[in-house]
C-alpha cells in the first residue's frame, strides 16, 4: 500500500508538467475532498481537477484524489482504516457559467486494513466504479467548490467485497486552481542572410 500511495502522489506532482507542454490554456485545481459515506464514515483527503480549452472547451473535468478514513472517522479511533484512489472525468453543463452542474464517473481501488490477524480471512481489496452528481461554483477569485452525491456500482458484501464499501456517499471539494495561458507561438523572425 505503501508503493501504492507514493505511485499517486508522484503522478499527482508531475501532472502540471505534462500539460503544460500544451498549446492551449489550462486549469489546475489542487485542493482538498470531504466524504461521507451514508451510515458509516467519513473519509477526507486531498485531490486535483484538470480542464482545459482542448477538452471541449472546458466541458470535461479529469479528477484524480486520494480519500481516507485515516484523516476522518478513524483518526484516533478503532474505526477501520480504509483508503480510496481515484481517477475520474465529469462533464460540465453551464461551463462558461459560475454555477455549473455536473456528471461524471470515478474509477480506483480501495483497500480496507482490517489491523487484526484474525480478520485477514475477510476481502480488503476492491476495484472502484462510481457514479457522480452535483454542483461546481466558480467564484470570482480563482477557487471552486463541488457538492455532489455518487453511488459506488461496486459496493461491499463482505464475502467477495469488503463490507465497508458502501453504496452511497456525499462530498465536497474545495479547490485553489492555478491558470497558465495559453504558450505564444514562436515568431519567424527572418534570418539576416535572406535576401530582400
Amino acid at each position: 500500500m505503501k508503493r501504492l500511495s507514493i505511485l499517486f502522489l508522484v503522478s499527482l506532482m508531475f501532472i502540471p508538467s505534462v500539460w503544460s507542454q500544451s498549446t492551449d490554456s489550462y486549469d489546475l485545481g489542487i485542493g482538498v475532498r470531504v466524504q461521507k459515506t451514508e451510515q458509516l464514515y467519513w473519509e477526507n483527503g486531498f485531490g486535483a481537477d484538470f480542464t482545459s480549452d482542448f477538452l471541449l472547451n472546458r466541458k470535461i473535468h479529469l479528477k484524480l484524489s486520494y480519500i481516507s478514513s485515516r484523516m476522518g472517522s478513524a483518526f484516533n479511533t478503532n474505526a477501520i482504516k480504509q483508503d480510496n484512489y481515484l481517477i475520474g472525468a465529469d462533464w460540465r453543463f453551464r461551463s462558461e457559467k459560475s454555477l455549473q452542474i455536473f456528471a461524471g464517473f470515478n474509477t480506483g481501488f480501495f483497500h480496507a486494513d482490517m489491523e487484526i490477524p484474525r480478520f485477514n480471512v475477510l476481502p480488503h481489496n476492491s476495484m472502484l466504479f462510481s457514479l457522480e452528481t452535483g454542483l461546481a461554483y466558480k467564484f470570482k477569485f480563482p477557487m471552486a467548490m463541488n457538492l455532489s452525491v455518487g453511488y459506488n456500482l461496486i459496493n461491499g458484501n463482505g464475502v467477495s467485497t469488503p463490507g465497508t464499501l458502501f453504496p452511497v456517499f456525499y462530498e465536497m471539494s474545495i479547490f485553489y486552481y492555478l491558470n497558465l495561458p495559453k504558450k505564444s507561438e514562436p515568431k519567424n523572425i527572418p534570418s539576416s542572410n535572406t535576401p530582400e
